[in-house]
């Protein structure tokens, strides 16, 4: 597999620190442009995820370690950024909640586990699946795309190593190879940053797709601190074109930038 190839670089030990972050950074510099190859694959899983989210369906993210954080991580995201129930986008990782923070050993080598925590969360035919994993052959991604493609589920994943067992069990793969880690084998660094990048660029485009955004603007975000009050408070003046204090008058009224501008329109 690629990302277990050994690195481009060696005596690591050796280096001083200015020569380590340098040769770190000139190796992440390469993941935007494996992740640019990935962009056909991506559009159409994306075209096939929008459909079913807008018959009511639901988009689930499984994977271990990392890959599987990640997907917790762009999960919780889209609640408090586009406004949508914290079970639109669904994150689940091997072992658990709990390794979020801590490996759970072996979970990752279970490979009936995660259609059990799939059915956990109700998941069903208008649902869409993603299985992330840098190496494409993590026995519980696996096991959990085979059974929901048994469950007429439409599947997807995201993996660093061409031709990979995953890719094969995915209807629709999306295949970033960053080719070997600074690191040999830690899939954290580039592998890790390629799966982030598309999954920002799935679950953003799903969204605008849906209407979550109005022009460049979060309309529907969650104003759950003080830097998003004033964030919303800026983009009300902006959109309907109102002194400060109407804008905060009408965010005191109407829970959502969405909201206030348009009630100050139809007013």
């Amino acid at each position: 597999m690629i990302t277990e190839s050994s690195s481009n670089y060696n005596d690591l030990e050796k280096m001083d620190v200015n020569t380590l972050l340098h040769s770190i950074n000139n190796e992440d510099k390469t993941v935007p442009l494996a992740v640019e190859k990935a962009i056909p694959q991506i559009e159409v899983l994306v075209k096939e995820i929008v459909p079913r989210m807008k018959k009511g369906g639901r988009l689930f993210y499984i994977g271990a370690g990392t890959s599987g954080r990640l997907g917790v991580v762009d999960a919780s995201e889209c609640p408090p950024t586009f406004g949508v129930s914290f079970d639109l986008v669904v994150g689940l990782i091997a072992g658990g909640d709990g390794a979020i923070r801590k490996a759970v050993e072996h979970a990752e080598d279970d490979a009936q586990q995660a259609w059990v925590d799939l059915n956990n969360v109700n998941i069903s035919e208008n649902d869409t699946l993603i299985g992330i994993a840098a190496s494409g052959r993590t026995p519980y991604v696996i096991g959990g795309l085979e059974k929901a493609n048994e469950n007429n589920i439409l599947t997807g994943c995201i993996v660093c190593n061409p031709d990979s067992k995953m890719a094969e069990v995915a209807q629709f793969p999306v295949e970033a190879i960053v080719g070997p880690e600074f690191v040999t084998g830690s899939t954290r660094m580039k592998a890790g940053t390629a799966q982030k990048l598309i999954l920002n660029m799935i679950s953003t485009s799903v969204m605008i797709q849906l209407g979550k955004v109005v022009g460049n603007k979060m309309v529907d975000m969650q104003l759950t601190n003080h830097k998003l009050e004033e964030r919303a408070v800026r983009m009300v003046m902006d959109e309907i074109n109102v002194e400060r204090e109407v804008a905060q008058e009408l965010l005191r009224k109407y829970p959502s930038v969405r909201q206030a501008t348009d009630a100050y329109r139809n007013k």
